[in-house]
């Protein structure tokens, strides 16, 4: 009897915990939590710190590179992956726009 209780509170609380679910506009049924950490993660990696960190290592891998402590190729891999960080969501809008033209 004592499992047939705790399935059935169990039961509750996840019907309960599923109508917070229902309960959100424009997102997708039970994204709220992962919605909010990929924005969280999107809002870290274009915010001010990593601005400022990819400042810094564009600098650093530029200098370098210059007085040939850096191999090019691995400096302009460094220079090239800052660029697809911030250009990501620009990237995405013309993937999206390019695949809604041509269907």
């Amino acid at each position: 009897m004592a499992f047939t209780a705790r399935l059935a509170a169990l039961t509750m609380t996840t019907m309960i915990a599923a109508q917070e679910a229902f309960a959100q506009v424009n997102s997708p049924q039970g994204s709220g939590p992962i919605l909010g950490a990929v924005n969280w993660v999107r809002g870290t990696m274009e915010g001010g710190i990593a601005t400022a960190v990819a400042v810094i290592a564009v600098a650093f891998v530029g200098f370098m590179m210059l007085t040939g402590r850096m191999n090019w190729k691995h400096g302009i891999t460094v220079i090239v992956g800052c660029f697809i960080l911030f250009g990501a969501a620009t990237i995405v809008g013309g993937i999206q726009m390019a695949a809604r033209t041509a269907g």
